[in-house]
């Protein structure tokens, strides 16, 4: 189940169905639903829905914490209400409970999760968040929603007039870079963490890693035009991404 985000990394949880992309108040009314589901499990009352009895197996299996999940559907109910993030502290403060908590989750199965590896997930995670946001602003600006920081558009002199018309000119190339440049020592800060797990997950990460920079790549050869040019992976990426996940 995706959270719905067009994104070439989606972000996946057990809670959130496709079917969440109602009216405002309909979604919100759905999230409410499944606060109290959550609730429910905290207090030890068996889940109403087979959704939560199923999440419950699963939270019993491997002592999870339900924490994350409390984290998720507060991003989500944001992402109804809130359009517009006025500094990167507000982003990243999205990105806390809308991306952070996945990781935490992987780290939970995997047995692995001490206070090292959380940061280093935590960053990834954050960077693979802005990495969509940054590829998909006029996507999300269709939905009324931009997540580049209004001081940041403001410091470069860049209007939501701008982005309406796909205007990719004056401080916007200046605008993107700055943000690349964050997403990407983001990323490479919680890079470690692929050559701390081993088998399997280790190499799936080194190669959300090699991902989440490629894209960043295609941001940074199209200047940051994603109106023209919105970055994706295609077949012949894969393997130069597999060779650099190999030797990280």
């Amino acid at each position: 189940m995706s959270v719905g985000h067009q994104e070439n990394f989606p972000v996946a949880s057990v809670l959130l169905p496709a079917a969440l992309r109602h009216p405002p108040h309909e979604r919100l009314a759905l999230l409410a639903g499944y606060r109290a589901e959550l609730r429910g499990l905290e207090a030890g009352r068996s889940p109403g829905s087979p959704l939560f009895r199923e999440l419950s197996e699963v939270v019993a299996a491997h002592q999870l914490s339900l924490a994350p999940f409390h984290d998720l559907l507060d991003a989500f109910s944001q992402d109804v209400i809130k359009q517009r993030y006025a500094n990167f502290a507000e982003v990243m403060d999205y990105c806390r409970r809308s991306a952070d908590p996945v990781g935490r989750l992987m780290l939970q199965l995997y047995g692995e999760s001490d206070n090292h590896n959380i940061a280093c997930s935590d960053a990834i995670c954050s960077a693979l968040q802005l990495i969509n946001f940054w590829q998909d602003v006029e996507i999300d600006f269709r939905k009324n929603r931009i997540y580049l920081p209004q001081e940041d558009m403001a410091r470069f002199g860049v209007s939501e007039d701008q982005i309406a018309a796909c205007d990719a000119s004056g401080g916007w190339w200046n605008l993107m870079r700055f943000q690349i440049e964050r997403a990407r020592s983001m990323m490479l800060a919680g890079a470690p963490l692929a050559k701390q797990l081993p088998g399997r997950i280790g190499l799936e990460i080194r190669t959300v890693v090699q991902g989440g920079l490629r894209i960043l790549e295609k941001l940074d050869e199209a200047r940051g035009d994603m109106f023209r040019h919105r970055p994706v992976l295609r077949a012949w990426d894969w393997p130069l991404m597999l060779t650099r996940a190999l030797v990280m």
